[in-house]
């Protein structure tokens, strides 16, 4: 079995570094601390978790210092964990497994991306490339950055899912701390645009910036830049930022130029649960709701066998299903659907079927 050294890089994070090794000590790994900076006690309590520390002069680039704790590592497979994310579930043996079965992969590790926003705390899952070869891979990007393969810089490789979540407190801090991340954040990709004007990922990544603080009318502005520029569809970063496109479409109040940019664009999807879901709420939110090509792509995304949200082949659409059938006058479907996503323990599922007097 591989052995595997976990990295870390960060400043400033004695609220979080405890929270974040802690879980990680009943796993032989070898852990790799990376600091930028720090001020506070964050390289005295790595210290006694057994980490090995390294200084890294900042310089405004996240994959600098990724790189440089990939060079660190003892081991060749390197599992990348942040200092705001903590281990929740890990199946070592099914891991170890994975890698020797994926030698030149990607592994995904789950992470739970916890918002607060009005009192409410939600939780946004989503699959991030974390576990690899760094005889194959290194870091690309000043931030947001890429796994790219050596040489080449190529961000298509192969990924398969590892048995290993982590809850993210990143974003938990409330509006406030969003803002000024996405503001930290900007700041550095906007630099970064005017050196590469004609990299639809850094477009991307300002979009997400203003998506995350619900910004979705410049969400829309920069996601519409990067559709504007070469892309490959099948590349996950592009797949994430058409369903977080569409969404910011449909927020603003342009489903109906949602609806005609992606329908000639549908083969480049097949198969994505995300996608046939998004393309569902485009039909419903056109100013003449078409709720019947609606439910087929809900129909269409509970058959496909993974999808990289959670819930968007299963409660997800179950849910919209439900909707289609209460706005089509059919209450018993309705109810009938919304008790399957409720099963799944989704809320607003719940919340319906109490409001409509289901079980």
């Amino acid at each position: 079995m591989p052995p595997i050294s976990v990295c870390i890089i960060g400043k400033n994070e004695e609220q979080h570094i405890e929270h974040c090794l802690t879980p990680l000590a009943p796993f032989p790994f070898e852990i790799v601390y990376v600091d930028t900076g720090s001020t506070d006690r964050t390289k005295e309590l790595a210290g006694k978790h057994g980490a090995r520390i390294y200084d890294f002069k900042w310089i405004d680039d996240f994959s600098a210092a990724r790189n440089f704790a990939l060079e660190k590592a003892s081991h060749e497979y390197v599992l990348f964990i942040d200092c705001d994310e903590y281990l929740t579930s890990l199946d070592l043996e099914t891991l170890l497994d994975g890698v020797e079965a994926h030698p030149q992969g990607v592994g995904l590790l789950l992470r739970n991306n916890y918002y607060e926003a009005n009192g409410t705390r939600t939780n946004y899952p989503d699959r991030v490339e974390r576990l690899f070869s760094k005889k194959r891979f290194h870091y690309k990007g000043i931030i947001h950055e890429q796994v790219v393969t050596q040489g080449t810089d190529s961000p298509l490789y192969e990924s398969y899912e590892i048995p290993l979540t982590v809850d993210h407190a990143g974003y938990s801090g409330g509006m406030d701390a969003m803002r000024q991340k996405a503001e930290r954040n900007n700041t550095l990709l906007f630099r970064e645009i005017q050196k590469h004007p004609r990299d639809p990922y850094l477009y991307f990544q300002v979009g997400q910036s203003y998506n995350g603080i619900y910004d979705y009318e410049n969400a829309y502005i920069y996601y519409k830049k990067s559709f504007a520029l070469p892309l490959h569809f099948q590349e996950p970063w592009v797949q994430i930022m058409t369903t977080a496109y569409i969404n910011a479409m449909n927020h603003t109040g342009r489903s109906e130029e949602a609806r005609v940019f992606f329908e000639p664009l549908y083969e480049h999807f097949s198969g994505d649960a995300n996608f046939y879901c998004s393309m569902g709420n485009i039909y419903l939110n056109l100013e003449a709701p078409q709720p019947l090509r609606a439910m087929a792509e809900y129909v269409k995304a509970l058959q496909c066998q993974n999808a990289r949200e959670e819930g968007a082949n299963s409660f997800i659409p179950y849910y919209n299903i439900g909707l289609v059938n209460e706005m089509l006058g059919s209450r018993d479907s309705a109810l009938r659907f919304y008790q399957k996503a409720a099963d799944f323990g989704f809320s607003p599922a719940l919340e319906r079927l109490s409001e409509l007097g289901g079980s």
